[in-house]
């Protein structure tokens, strides 16, 4: 059996495609039987979709593989803890399991800002492991927005030297 290390170094060669993309650095994986049956990395910018989150596109990769809009045995990898909406729909695809590795102290939905998955009118149970390569994945996402502030910063002067 593969560890959840081993399957969240998967989600976080995703997190690398969507930093590449300029998006937020969010990979995920679903995994069902020891086989990636979805992927997915954040594109709300570049698909102009504000649910093109990184669980969104694994979930609906996974659920066109096997033709199904169940999940009941898989686990989702995730990089980052999901928001309310993610966490709402894998509720709906009925996600065994949710590993995430990074706290998302604005909007995580699972601990963060809330316990979603304990919410006592769901009809589903999801069980949650947190912080597996959690350093990994804050490190990305602190060096993506450090990033993305300096060029914000540049750009800035640049229209102010431009300008006198």
């Amino acid at each position: 059996m593969v560890d959840d290390e081993y399957w969240m170094r998967q989600a976080l060669s995703l997190a690398e495609e969507a930093k590449e993309n300029n998006e937020v650095p969010v990979g995920a994986i679903i995994v069902l039987n020891n086989e990636i049956i979805g992927k997915g990395s954040n594109s709300p910018i570049t698909s102009c979709d504000p649910t093109a989150h990184a669980e969104i596109q694994a979930i609906r990769a996974a659920c066109k593989k096997i033709q199904n809009y169940r999940l009941p045995e898989a686990v989702l990898y995730v990089t980052l803890e999901p928001c309310s909406m993610c966490a709402g729909a894998i509720v709906h695809a009925r996600l065994k399991r949710v590993v995430y590795g990074a706290l998302e102290p604005k909007s995580g939905a699972i601990e963060s800002q809330s316990n979603f998955f304990e919410s006592s009118f769901l009809n589903h149970k999801v069980t949650t492991k947190s912080g597996v390569l959690a350093d990994l994945s804050a490190t990305k996402m602190s060096s993506f927005f450090q990033n993305r502030r300096r060029q914000k910063k540049e750009i800035r002067t640049r229209q102010q030297e431009e300008k006198k």
